[in-house]
């Protein structure tokens, strides 16, 4: 369930399309951010389903033992380590590895060392209290799995819609993806300059550079303040507790 101002702002702008026909833009930022190490610690949920699928389905050991995850989309994880396996990787074998993982993410994302990480609640509350941000996601995570670790800290109610690795195993084609869900979502035009890609790996900077939009890069996840102070990230932040004024400064000099 959305937050009551999220849901708030998508009935308005709903409105206000059907009595105007469009919704000006000019003022609208959009804030996309990917979920682990960026949100959320999920205390290893995933690399943990994902192997308790591969022992269900393959009876393979900790398949991903050499598999680096940060960064890559869900599907490209399963691709490279079916190919590490010498397995197939067709679109049947695909959809039940999948359904296994969603499926297992539901018991993992119990453990105890999951959670939010540093600023996250504040700057989510604070950013859906201005009518000119949206919020959504851009996640190498398919979408039933983002939405399972998300609901275990209530914040789903604070993203409408989003990109996900589900929707393309490439991150770097998502950002459109997002921008058109947010149109079809809104009907607002926006423009990818007003779009902040936040993110705590060198691939989330990467999949927003082609298209102009700004990029915030997170020292929360697997890579240090300093590694990421080496990619053309427009801000490198130690957590997100000091975003809020980065995200606002943006807005204020683009308009000024």
């Amino acid at each position: 369930m959305l937050s009551c101002k999220s849901a708030q702002r998508v009935h308005t702008a709903s409105l206000r399309i059907r009595a105007e026909g469009c919704v000006d833009s000019m003022m609208t930022k959009l804030v996309l951010f990917d979920i682990d190490g960026t949100l959320i610690d999920p205390g290893g949920a995933g690399r943990n389903s994902m192997t308790r699928t591969f022992e269900e389905l393959f009876s393979i050991e900790d398949a991903f033992a050499h598999i680096m995850m940060a960064g890559k989309t869900d599907i490209q994880i399963i691709r490279e380590c079916l190919s590490a396996h010498g397995l197939s990787s067709d679109d049947g074998m695909l959809s039940t590895i999948l359904s296994g993982y969603t499926d297992n993410l539901k018991i993992t994302i119990k453990n105890q060392q999951k959670h939010v990480l540093p600023g996250v609640f504040e700057l989510l509350k604070a950013l859906d209290e201005l009518d000119s941000y949206w919020l959504g996601l851009l996640t190498g995570n398919i979408e039933p799995g983002a939405r399972i670790k998300l609901n275990t800290f209530d914040l789903n109610k604070y993203f409408p819609f989003g990109a996900f690795g589900s929707d393309n195993e490439d991150r770097n084609k998502l950002l459109p993806i997002a921008v058109e869900k947010f149109r079809e979502m809104t009907r607002i035009d926006i423009p990818y300059s007003d779009c902040i890609v936040i993110g705590d790996t060198p691939s989330d900077v990467v999949c927003s550079k082609p298209y102009g939009a700004r990029s915030i890069a997170v020292a929360t996840g697997r890579y240090r303040y300093e590694a990421l102070l080496q990619t053309q990230a427009d801000h490198v932040l130690e957590d997100l507790t000091s975003a809020m004024p980065i995200i606002c400064q943006d807005k204020k000099e683009d308009h000024p």
